[in-house]
């Protein structure tokens, strides 16, 4: 009896804040009336697995290319790239991209601004956006799609 006292229109807001600001769960409370809106992102993060593997000869191969190079100068280069890295500053599974087939935030020779998304990690259910902490050139990516992560470990060289 309830239900037909509760705000629709609400509950169609709070969805669309769920979806623009990528969150998992949202909850409103006035009065005696709680609300909570959320969305399973388990399918998705199956379907964003599976894709990554149908497309991985294509995909992995410069990534693996681009890989090697610096894995092969990294005595020379390792101060320099690990001093212009951005470090994981939690432990999840970072995405490339905000949802499955869409473009990645960011490729490398990108231009990037001080604050904005490089990527975003799932940690406990909820999507975090990882900024850019400073404006420069990504000159190299070094997570995959979908891979988890520790916290402090590198993601991004911005020089």
């Amino acid at each position: 009896m309830k239900k037909s006292g509760i705000d629709q229109q609400l509950i169609r807001d709070l969805a669309a804040i769920l979806n623009e600001t990528q969150l998992t769960e949202i909850e409103v409370e006035e009065g005696d009336l709680k609300i909570r809106v959320a969305r399973q992102v388990q399918p998705v993060q199956a379907t964003v697995t599976a894709a990554p593997v149908a497309a991985a000869a294509p995909v992995t191969a410069p990534a693996a290319a681009a890989a090697a190079a610096p894995a092969a100068k990294p005595a020379e280069s390792a101060g320099p790239d690990l001093k212009n890295a951005v470090p994981s500053p939690m432990v999840g599974t970072a995405y490339r991209a905000p949802a499955p087939g869409a473009e990645p935030f960011i490729k490398v020779g990108d231009t990037v601004q001080k604050g904005q998304t490089l990527l975003i990690i799932e940690a406990m259910k909820t999507m975090n956006q990882i900024p850019a902490p400073r404006a420069g050139v990504v000159t190299a990516i070094l997570v995959e799609d979908a891979q988890p992560v520790e916290y402090g470990e590198p993601l991004v060289i911005i020089e």
